[in-house]
């Protein structure tokens, strides 16, 4: 049982009916997670103004999917894991990639690059070592998109750390766990 309540869906408070209207117009549904970060229209505010401006940054939907899953598995966030794998799906990732993302080894060097980055954000707290920002770059990664990939991770940090306090109740088909 979640430890904070989400906002009734049927009648949300005035501040944030209409995000909470465009959130179920564009997926369908309003999430858990967002349905509660709506208790504060500030930090329901915060989300969305994060998530809208990255999506029309230089990363593609399915490279922030991989960040979000990256993210998510290094701060044990379930729900962020269940969200992302069908989210990561639904913008054309494998289950093989999904499952890559989130254990740091995509394929591609690019891509793998960029989980690296995320992982290394979030495992030295924003000190990430030089070598591996020297390998971010000699994969092709430029200094723009490096900020990205940094903004995309305070993203998903902001969303893990929201679900890790609420102990929010999951809407999505669980995400299995990583092959041992």
């Amino acid at each position: 049982m979640a430890r904070i309540s989400p906002v009734d869906r049927s009648n949300p408070p005035a501040a944030v009916a209409p995000q909470l209207a465009a959130i179920k117009a564009k997926i369908g549904k309003v999430p858990n997670v967002l349905a509660t970060l709506a208790q504060s229209p500030a930090a329901l505010g915060s989300y969305l103004a994060v998530t809208g401006a990255l999506a029309g940054g230089a990363l593609s939907a399915k490279d922030r999917e991989r960040i979000a899953l990256a993210v998510a598995q290094a701060n044990g966030c379930d729900y962020c894991l269940s969200a992302h794998s069908l989210s990561g799906r639904a913008v054309g990732l494998s289950e093989t990639e999904v499952l890559a993302a989130r254990a740091g080894q995509p394929e591609d060097a690019r891509s793998n690059a960029i989980v690296t980055l995320a992982r290394s954000i979030v495992d030295n707290r924003g000190r990430v070592p030089t070598v591996v920002l020297e390998a971010v770059r000699a994969a092709g990664v430029d200094d723009a998109v490096i900020l990205e990939v940094l903004a995309n991770t305070i993203g998903g940090i902001l969303t893990n750390y929201a679900n890790n306090l609420i102990e929010t109740d999951l809407d999505f088909p669980r995400a299995p766990a990583l092959p041992a």
